[in-house]
């Protein structure tokens, strides 16, 4: 019989609370010397929110996995330690209590979809519906004006979100279902091209045509970091559902090609090129540095052990030091092993969804947990290596570290869906039904 292994959760998530309030403690130590008035009150909230998380999970999902909701509690109250620290230099600024709220209304929608979301398999079945959805959210914004050269945000009053973060979700699920309904058609029919398995128009085409219009969607918005993480979930989910390497080449080609020509004509995407290409001509030409220049002096300034939380001067940055380069505060204060710390936390974030995906036994469950997984990975891929100087930079948010509601609430619902999906997978077989049995799907897609 398959252990629940909530007692481990549980343990888990005492020690990712006790550690997130330690850093809240240590940021007030060393910037004033004394421990922070309302230290036990952030303790105490946390916790209350990784104990409702873990009551829904204990008894809607007892099979889950149970290194996924510590992962993500830690990473969040990470996050807040962070945005704190920064706070402190920006007194006419504090985003750690927004950021509170936000992660609150990002756990109350992870406890609503584990207890209404009984069965993953639904989803297939609202294919159309999801895609719909997803490109209506990516639409809105071009009417609303820009923010720092995007149009990707949605202002009302003093309310702002970015839809195209849930988007990634919805388009997931689409992805999925469709693939997980045309495996077959994709990787044995049409012809053979460059050694690439290319299949019928009929066939690709209406996943193409929608994957097209969304990127195109995004290139308007010239929020090119969202475009290329939907690109690369597009190529990784059509390489699972065929098996066909060919796809992979064929996207990197694509991606290729595509960043070579947006980057020379958009001239918001064609300025972060120079910037990337040479981070330190400000300098030189007499101006200071840029933001770039100023996370690259913080990572290096925080060597193998980094100068200690509430220590660094990674503020320098400016606008964006608390939400596009939140990894730089990382990298100076907790060094390069604190980083890797936080780079293990992703990774083992993102193993543990593949490792749902393969242990489930339905083709729409494989891809659904595949492409949940590939989201903050290729987020912490592209944000990383554009605070780092390796990619230009694209502007987007460090999945539960980084300042932005929108975000924080779109991956506690990924983190939800594994859960889900994880607990499919790690249930024990129906009684009656042979072993490594595919249970009824839903294949009406609406």
């Amino acid at each position: 019989m398959t252990a629940k292994r909530r007692g481990v959760e549980l343990t888990l998530l005492v020690g990712a609370v006790l550690i997130s309030v330690l850093g809240y403690v240590d940021v007030g130590l060393a910037r004033s010397g004394a421990v922070p008035p309302d230290a036990a009150a952030y303790g105490a909230g946390l916790g209350l929110l990784a104990l409702l998380a873990h009551l829904a999970v204990r008894f809607r999902a007892p099979y889950a996995d149970p290194l996924l909701l510590p992962i993500a509690v830690l990473l969040n109250g990470l996050g807040l330690v962070l945005i704190y620290r920064l706070d402190l230099e920006t007194p006419d600024d504090h985003a750690a209590p927004t950021q509170l709220v936000w992660s609150t209304l990002g756990v109350a929608f992870f406890i609503a979809v584990v207890v209404l979301l009984r069965d993953h398999r639904t989803l297939q079945g609202y294919a159309y519906v999801s895609v719909a959805a997803a490109l209506l959210l990516l639409l809105v914004p071009i009417f609303f004006p820009a923010v720092n050269g995007a149009k990707i945000w949605i202002r009302i009053g003093g309310f702002s979100f970015q839809p195209g973060e849930f988007a990634k979700i919805l388009l997931a699920v689409f992805f999925a279902a469709y693939l997980a309904a045309n495996r077959h058609a994709l990787a044995y029919s049409g012809r053979r091209v460059w050694g690439v398995q290319l299949p019928t128009g009929r066939v690709l085409g209406p996943i193409v045509a929608i994957w097209l219009v969304s990127v195109g969607v995004l290139v308007l918005e010239r929020d090119l970091g969202t475009s290329l993480l939907f690109f690369g979930l597009f190529v990784i989910l059509l390489y699972v559902a065929t098996g066909r390497t060919g796809w992979v080449a064929v996207g990197l080609l694509l991606a290729s090609a595509g960043a070579f020509v947006v980057g020379g004509l958009e001239p918001h995407v064609h300025g972060r090129v120079e910037d990337w290409l040479h981070p330190f001509a400000s300098i030189e030409a007499g101006r200071g540095p840029g933001q770039l220049a100023q996370s690259l002096f913080a990572f290096a300034a925080g060597g193998m052990l980094g100068t200690g939380l509430g220590l660094g001067e990674s503020v320098l940055i400016g606008f964006a030091a608390k939400s596009d380069f939140i990894l730089a505060t990382a990298g100076e204060e907790l060094g390069l092993a604190g980083l890797t710390a936080v780079f293990l936390l992703y990774a083992l974030l993102v193993a543990r969804g593949f490792g749902t995906g393969l242990a489930l036994r339905d083709p729409f469950g494989r891809l659904l947990a595949t492409g949940l997984s590939s989201i903050p990975a290729l987020q912490v891929f592209v944000i990383t290596g554009g605070v780092m100087g390796l990619i230009p930079l694209t502007g987007m948010a460090m999945p539960f570290l980084a300042q932005g509601g929108s975000s924080v609430v779109t991956n506690w619902i990924i983190v939800a869906l594994l859960i889900r999906l994880s607990d499919s997978a790690r249930a024990p077989e129906p009684r009656g039904a042979p072993p490594g049995a595919v249970l009824p799907v839903v294949e009406e897609v609406r």
